[in-house]
């Protein structure tokens, strides 16, 4: 497996949207396995083809807590068929928004159609924060992030705070 890079805002790619896979193949499967080494290697809990340079519908996630057992979970043309009325908040963080955090209102349930890294066609139900990252994963196929929910001086804010991290750490 191979640890790919993670694309971090202002990248271009990060508010492009991601086209359909055709088949999974041994090539995507692939690509699935790296999308997972990266993910755990950078203690994220989804990550997103958009996030690693690929404009495809590719999504890998494990919302197990440190103390559970792994739980990954491998989307191909993940597709989002029922949200309930109900809304929640829930603190987001992203690994191409590193180290910034914001509350943003997601629906509290949904239901998501997609292909697993067998191509067997799979529908999950979730809640709770396997629910905010079924939703924050496929905002990301279609070129949006969790700052494009917040009121334009909350985003300004966050990634002024992000640009400045960076200046400083690069002085350094």
């Amino acid at each position: 497996m191979t640890k790919l890079k993670v694309f971090e805002i202002p990248a271009p790619i990060l508010h492009e949207k991601a086209l359909p896979v055709e088949a999974v193949t041994p090539e995507i499967r692939q690509t699935l396995a790296d999308m997972l080494e990266t993910m755990y290697a950078s203690n994220g809990v989804g990550l997103a083809g958009n996030q690693v340079g690929l404009l495809k519908r590719l999504v890998v996630m494990d919302c197990a807590g440190k103390e559970e057992e792994p739980c990954p979970i491998q989307m191909v043309n993940p597709k989002i068929i029922h949200k309930s009325a109900e809304m929640i908040f829930h603190n987001e963080g992203c690994l191409s928004v590193p180290q910034e955090y914001a509350d943003v209102e997601r629906h509290a349930e949904v239901s998501v159609q997609y292909l697993d890294e067998n191509g067997q066609e799979k529908t999950l139900t979730a809640t709770g924060l396997l629910s905010v990252c079924i939703q924050h994963e496929t905002d990301h196929l279609d070129g949006r992030l969790f700052i494009d929910y917040l009121s334009p001086l909350k985003r300004g804010r966050l990634v002024k705070h992000l640009e400045k991290r960076r200046r400083r750490e690069t002085e350094e």
